[in-house]
């Protein structure tokens, strides 16, 4: 099995013992991103939506960094720490994403890091 480390500039760094991607043969693993500006590691400004597209946003720039885009992704995994925020997600998702969409869970959670609110990984098909 080869392992290959994925880093985008345009997408925050990690901020703990991960990377921001792994492709090993032709998926690449896509670490969670929050709705962190790369520039300043700060969570975006603004609402709920905001802070989806930034998420989407970043999940974008890791998977432009390894060669495909968001529609190679055919595994998504959100975390909410509030669930009535779903709608909003996928009302954000239809934006960034077209049909077929990928497989997803939408799971709700106590915490993420930095106290964000949402979060997302995925699993990209090159």
């Amino acid at each position: 099995m080869s392992k290959k480390q994925i880093t985008s500039d345009d997408a925050p760094s990690a901020i703990g013992t991960y990377s921001q991607a792994i492709r090993s043969g032709n998926l690449v693993f896509m670490s969670g991103q929050i709705p962190l500006v790369p520039s300043t590691m700060e969570i975006v400004d603004g609402n709920f939506e905001a802070r989806a597209r930034q998420v989407f946003d970043n999940l974008r720039a890791v998977a432009e960094a390894a060669g495909g885009n968001l529609d190679q992704i055919v595994k998504l995994t959100i975390y909410l720490t509030d669930l009535g925020n779903f709608a909003t997600v996928n009302s954000v998702m239809e934006e960034y994403f077209s049909k077929p969409y990928p497989a997803r869970a939408a799971l709700g959670v106590a915490s993420l890091p930095k106290g964000a609110d949402v979060e997302a990984e995925a699993i990209l098909a090159l």
